[in-house]
C-alpha cells in the first residue's frame, strides 16, 4: 500500500504545477502535500534553498492565468522508491515543457524526494532538483 500511495503523493506533486489547455496551476497544493517545514533545494541552473513558502509563491505568478509560462507540465521519466518504515526516498528523471514568454522549451533533470508516513499519511519531508544544461 505504501507504494501506491507514495505514486499517487508523487503524480499529485508533478501536477500541482500543471496549466495546460487554459488551466490554472495549483501550487499551493503543495502546502499540503509538504510538511510545514520542507526543505526544497535546486542545485541548477544556481544552487538555491527553499522554505515551503519562498517557493510557492513566485510558481504561482509564473504559472498563473496570463502569467509568463502556458502550457506547462512536467512529468517523472523513471523513478526509484526506496522505503523503510514510516520514511521513503525516491530518486528519479523527469522530463518538462511549457511555452515561456511566447516561445516553446523542453527540460529535465533529475530529482529526489523525500517522505515521511505522518498520522495524516504520507508527506513530502524534502525535495531537490537537478536541471540538465
Amino acid at each position: 500500500m505504501s507504494q501506491a500511495e507514495i505514486d499517487t503523493l508523487t503524480a499529485e506533486f508533478f501536477g500541482s504545477f500543471d496549466n495546460r489547455d487554459g488551466g490554472t496551476a495549483d501550487v499551493a497544493r503543495l502546502r499540503r502535500l509538504m510538511l510545514p517545514g520542507g526543505v526544497i533545494a535546486v542545485t541548477a541552473p544556481a544552487y538555491r534553498v527553499f522554505t515551503v513558502e519562498e517557493f510557492i509563491g513566485p510558481r504561482e505568478e509564473l504559472l498563473a492565468e496570463g502569467g509568463r509560462v502556458r502550457e506547462f507540465h512536467e512529468w517523472e521519466v523513471s523513478a526509484r522508491t526506496d522505503i523503510h518504515g514510516d520514511i521513503a526516498s525516491r530518486f528519479g528523471e523527469y522530463a518538462k515543457a511549457g511555452i515561456m514568454d511566447g516561445k516553446p522549451f523542453e527540460g529535465g533533470g533529475m530529482k529526489t524526494i523525500q517522505f515521511v508516513r505522518t498520522p495524516e499519511g504520507w508527506r513530502i519531508s524534502a525535495f531537490a532538483w537537478h536541471d540538465r544544461p
